[in-house]
């Protein structure tokens, strides 16, 4: 298999950078060797944005950023033909979404019509303009941000835009030792909104991340293992308090995404421990909860924490 040493350094980086998240870093980490969308929620000032930004530096990607607002027309994300009166021709003016990495922040505060001009591109890796199918780097990856309080003045994503986002990673508040040691280093002189400042020094390369993505399918999963997935997707669509359970995507996603936490921990194989660890960001936005249990304060995460407890761990 692959060197996974280059993730190793990765991770440090982030780490040293957005402080008292380390667990967050290693998920959004198996987003990127998986090449799945990302989803992270969190108050205002928990250093979303700073993630992406400091991990696209680290990776020498091509980065782009949208501020999303209710007046954002597709086009605007997707880019359109323009009329040239010198030439009397259409010129294509390619929008942001034609970048590596892409920040789509305050996703939910976009009408549905300019939310859904992401599903192809995220899908199917192309955008479709004036009927000409046009391809997106290889490494196409979307991340986008949301607020988890506020509410007014927000579209909520449809459950078939939710379902092409890999994870759903909430972005908390660092504990005490962690949030001491950002003002710290803000005392040391580092600024979030100069990054330039920090040093920070490129740690791989795009195609590194694609060649790690081909390792990835080396890694091997045992017949008992992969029943272990299958009974736990089928389990979501016959439990008592769920409304809608996992879809099919999800069951390959969660093969998928347990063979790239395996990876990153050294190992060629996929254990139970694996496809625990990836259950709750994999699940908690594809997951709908009946009303009742939604009236009785039940939370999608702990419905995925009864689900892991309920099927028997293959030995």
């Amino acid at each position: 298999m692959t060197d996974n040493t280059i993730f190793s350094r990765l991770s440090q980086a982030l780490n040293q950078v957005v402080v008292g998240q380390s667990d967050l870093v290693k998920q959004l980490l198996v987003a990127l060797l998986t090449g799945g969308h990302v989803i992270l929620e969190g108050v205002p000032g928990t250093g979303k944005t700073l993630l992406v930004k400091v991990m696209a530096r680290l990776v020498q990607a091509d980065f782009r950023r949208i501020q999303l607002t209710p007046d954002i027309l597709p086009a605007d994300i997707l880019g359109t033909n323009i009329f040239d009166l010198n030439t009397r021709s259409f010129t294509l003016k390619k929008g942001p979404v034609f970048t590596e990495i892409l920040l789509a922040d305050e996703i939910n505060r976009t009408p549905p019509k300019t939310q859904a001009a992401l599903l192809e591109a995220m899908e199917e890796q192309q955008v479709t303009l004036d009927g000409e199918s046009l391809p997106l780097p290889q490494l196409f990856w979307v991340i986008a941000t949301q607020n988890s309080l506020e509410f007014e003045g927000t579209y909520p994503l449809p459950e078939a835009q939710l379902d092409r986002f890999l994870f759903k990673l909430f972005v908390d508040y660092p504990d005490t030792t962690a949030e001491k040691q950002m003002l710290l280093n803000s005392q040391a002189g580092f600024q979030a909104k100069r990054l330039d400042l920090a040093q920070l020094k490129p740690l791989a390369t795009v195609e590194e991340i694609l060649q790690a993505r081909r390792a990835i399918q080396a890694v091997r999963v045992q017949d008992n293992v992969l029943d272990y997935v299958l009974a736990l997707v089928q389990r979501t669509r016959q439990h008592q308090d769920l409304a809608l359970g996992a879809s099919p995507r999800s069951a390959v996603a969660w093969l998928q995404t347990s063979k790239a936490h395996a990876w990153l921990s050294n190992r060629d194989y996929v254990t139970p421990d694996d496809v625990k660890a990836v259950a709750p960001p994999l699940l908690r936005h594809r997951l709908i909860l009946r009303p009742e249990a939604q009236l009785d304060g039940l939370r999608v995460d702990a419905v995925v924490g009864s689900l892991l407890n309920q099927v028997p761990v293959p030995r």
